[in-house]
């Protein structure tokens, strides 16, 4: 199996190490591999989680939120449950979207009016 300094992970992944170890720590990630000397190593499967993670943070996903959706998928709960979870989640963030949309509108306005 290849593995991955931090350094690279982070790297790949665009977050830094500080983040990947407070994910690790948060039980969003992992458990990450250790050298014989300690250090850790990152799979594939590991920047695939990190990716995923990332992602989801970027749509608004809180770290509970995130705890949530792994213990589904860990416990390996049924795929309705997860389906729901992440409709849930889609549904907010549609509602955000259309919030920016307004917001954005405002903006253009103003600026319109402005110019």
């Amino acid at each position: 199996m290849t593995t991955i300094t931090p350094a690279a992970a982070a790297d790949r992944t665009g977050v830094s190490i500080d983040t990947l170890r407070y994910y690790e720590r948060e039980g969003l990630i992992g458990p990450i591999r250790r050298s014989g000397g300690g250090r850790r190593e990152y799979t594939e499967d590991d920047v695939f989680w990190i990716g995923l993670v990332t992602c989801f943070r970027d749509a608004g996903l809180g770290i509970a939120d995130l705890r949530g959706f792994v213990a589904i998928l860990r416990a390996e709960h049924p795929p309705q449950e997860r389906v729901a979870f992440l409709r849930e989640r889609r549904t907010a963030l549609e509602q955000r979207v259309t919030a920016l949309h307004r917001a954005m509108k405002v903006l253009d306005d103003k600026i319109a009016h402005y110019s």
